[in-house]
């Protein structure tokens, strides 16, 4: 990610400066001032390659301009921050090794979840026997198996997250067309299967009646037999929960195949990358689907997170990171994720994970996406997701998408910028 950054690596993070080792004491400090100079270790696997490195690479640069704030100010309880971090390869099976090295071998002080949930369910069971707090990043229902109390969830879902998710984009879809029929397609993943739970929930609250649902091996390259088979039983709406390969699969899919679908999308990760949203460029047009922060004039539910994303962009661009060069998706997220730990660590004045837990419980948090306070399972209070569609899209150019208008935000409706118009209406 970074230009010196190997798959497998362990960052010392003093003053925002990286360096391979740091003293932290004199050869005549008692082993006590030794033991008080010593850094706070933060842990975590994150996804640095493989499918969703788009996502865990623009969050590691935001953990660390967290690190470089926290150590400008003095570090957590005085003491500086260090991040011990490997590269999970987005595979579920590196999680348990990489937590059990960082708690076992690093004797790392704090941990943090890698980005999704596919990566987070894994680290749970260790986060439990080890009594850790946890905080986890988008993580779809990842504590609703466990009900661990000391789990905290960075995804603005709402109290029952499946639902929560997608209720927007039913909102949207059903004033606009009142669908009668609709299709799922969902990848055979964890996060998927979760999101597509909830939104066959909301479906079937309002009256939709479906008419074909097909999970898809996360592998699959070629995606026009699933598409036809759905517009084989003419759908209103399709509803589609997939990873980002598997949603760049599906655009491609639709610029060749078609659809009569008045609406498509809902949650299809990755297609909030830059990286993505340049490669598939018109071929967005048209879909209505999630997202959490957007460059629209109205875009004031977190208050901090447009100059985080300044630094974000600058520090890429400064650095020549090979990262996402907007940073919209997951940049104040993963920034929050730590800057909310951080909170409670200084609140608590100590590393105890039950005090720790306890606080994050019972207080309500004012960070770069605004304020947040968790209930059950550790989900968020109140959702606060987006409903956004693609439109005006005319080429391949990344500027257009960090500019107003290109992603529409259609709810909530006191922030919203636009309509959502029939799919087929923005392909033209």
């Amino acid at each position: 990610m970074t230009r010196n950054l190997t798959n497998r690596v362990r960052v010392w993070l003093v003053a925002g400066l990286f360096a391979a080792s740091v003293v932290l004491s004199g050869s005549f400090a008692t082993t006590a001032q030794a033991q008080d100079k010593d850094p706070i270790k933060v842990g975590f696997s994150m996804a640095l390659s493989g499918a969703l490195a788009g996502g865990g690479q623009q969050a590691l640069v935001a953990i660390q301009l967290w690190a470089e704030d926290m150590n400008k100010k003095g570090g957590l309880l005085g003491r500086q921050v260090e991040l011990v971090f490997y590269d999970d390869q987005t595979n579920p099976k590196n999680v348990p090794g990489i937590y059990s090295k960082l708690l076992d071998i690093d004797k790392v002080d704090l941990i943090v979840s890698g980005y999704g949930t596919n990566l987070i369910a894994p680290a749970m069971p260790i986060a439990i026997d080890r009594e850790m707090v946890l905080m986890g990043l988008f993580g779809m229902n990842a504590n609703a198996k466990w009900e661990y109390e000391n789990y905290f969830s960075i995804l603005p879902a709402g109290p029952d997250p499946a639902v929560g998710f997608s209720e927007v984009w039913f909102q949207s879809v059903n004033k606009a067309f009142k669908p009668k029929t609709i299709a799922f397609i969902a990848a055979d993943a964890e996060f998927a299967q979760n999101l597509k739970e909830g939104a066959v929930r909301n479906a079937k609250a309002m009256g939709m009646e479906i008419v074909y649902e097909q999970n898809y091996n996360p592998k699959t390259a070629d995606f026009t037999p699933i598409l036809r088979a759905a517009n084989a039983k003419k759908p209103d709406a399709i509803y589609i929960a997939s990873y980002p390969n598997g949603s760049a699969g599906l655009v491609r899919a639709l610029a060749e195949v078609g659809t009569d679908a008045k609406a498509v999308g809902g949650g299809m990760v990755g297609l909030q990358f830059a990286g993505l949203m340049a490669g598939l460029g018109p071929m967005l047009n048209g879909i209505a689907n999630y997202d959490f922060f957007v460059p629209e004039p109205t875009m004031n539910l977190y208050p901090g997170a447009s100059a985080l994303i300044d630094r974000y962009q600058s520090k890429v661009k400064a650095e020549n990171l090979k990262v996402d060069a907007l940073g919209y998706y997951l940049v104040p997220w993963a920034y929050a994720n730590l800057d909310i730990l951080g909170q409670a660590v200084e609140a608590v004045g100590s590393l105890d994970q039950v005090a720790i837990g306890k606080y994050i419980r019972d207080n309500e948090f004012t960070s770069v996406v605004g304020k947040i306070k968790f209930g059950k399972n550790g989900e968020w209070e109140r959702p606060r997701t987006l409903v956004v569609q693609y439109q005006g899209i005319t080429n391949n150019d990344l500027q257009q998408f960090a500019t107003p208008g290109t992603r529409k935000i259609l709810l909530p409706a006191d922030i919203s910028t636009g309509d959502i118009q029939s799919f087929n209406s923005l392909r033209k």
